[in-house]
């Protein structure tokens, strides 16, 4: 707008008090400044996921419940295929467990996907009335999934443990609190760089189905698909998949009872931090496109 003025007008305004300090609305601010007005709004955030969480399923009869019955009857079908049907659990001790930690663990990340790719074309009204970070929509989805998993988290532990053969909490059940925070960092990289992407192009949606069913099955949570002869290659690309590795890593704190080695740490935190870099950087870059059409 203001190269349009005429240098007169752009002159006297310019001598009116605290023109200087007028900032053009949407402006995307400084990382740093972006970064505190987060921070000053925690409380915004943390207030605004805990009611969209209480709300979740509110019109449905079971209400939240479906956040345990979903995962609990998506393992019943999976293991009548692939353990009574097609025999894949030969040779594992606890199919079940394995199964039941691959289900919970993954659906935290897709739920989390899946809400951040409309993220910004679901939150235009927002947008357009309130001046905020737009981020805080981000980090509010992340800490409402993370409200909304807490009691699915428990009843995956009790069921693991209830369900023959057993696999008894040990002192390592508390590596999930890292664990979980890794995630969690690797949910909101994710989400900044879908909501990003959703916003740039509205059709990318309709790919997101896609994408998950090949993160689905490639990330080994129904099958062990390690111990399928393939490809050198496509066995290496399986493997550095960060969902892969995650959840090999639960599954040997909750059904194995051992320690992940270290290189699997460093592995899955490299791509959880440089999701949550990339993510947090492009989101932010693009911030004053946001809300308009």
């Amino acid at each position: 707008m203001s190269k349009r003025l005429s240098p007169e007008f752009k002159e006297a305004l310019d001598g009116l008090p605290g023109v200087a300090q007028l900032k053009r609305v949407g402006e995307r601010p400084r990382l740093g400044s972006y970064l505190a007005d987060l921070w000053d709004r925690r409380l915004f955030i943390y207030v605004g996921a805990r009611g969209e969480a209480s709300t979740t399923h509110s019109r449905d009869r079971l209400g939240l419940l479906w956040l345990i019955i979903r995962p609990l009857l998506d393992a019943v079908f999976y293991y009548v295929i692939f353990a009574l049907l097609l025999k894949v659990d030969r040779g594992m001790d606890n199919f079940i467990a394995w199964l039941l930690v691959g289900l919970f663990m993954f659906q935290f990340t897709s739920r989390s996907m899946s809400a951040g790719i409309g993220l910004i074309r679901g939150s235009k009204s927002m947008i357009r009335a309130f001046a905020f970070p737009r981020a805080s929509l981000a980090i509010s989805n992340v800490t409402r999934e993370l409200l909304l998993g807490i009691p699915s988290f428990a009843t995956m532990l009790v069921l693991i443990a209830l369900i023959p053969p057993h696999a008894w909490p040990t002192g390592l059940m508390f590596l999930m609190v890292p664990m979980l925070a890794v995630q969690l960092l690797l949910n909101l990289g994710l989400v900044l760089f879908l909501a990003r992407l959703g916003a740039m192009l509205p059709d990318f949606a309709r790919l997101m189905s896609f994408i998950q069913r090949v993160l689905f099955y490639g990330s080994g949570v129904i099958i062990p698909i390690t111990r399928f002869d393939m490809p050198q290659w496509v066995e290496a690309v399986i493997t550095s998949n960060p969902l892969f590795v995650m959840l090999e890593m639960y599954r040997s704190i909750l059904v194995y009872g051992e320690a992940p080695p270290a290189g699997d740490w460093l592995h899955f935190l490299a791509w959880a931090v440089g999701a949550f870099l990339v993510g947090f950087v492009v989101f932010w870059w693009a911030e004053e496109s946001y809300g308009r059409e």
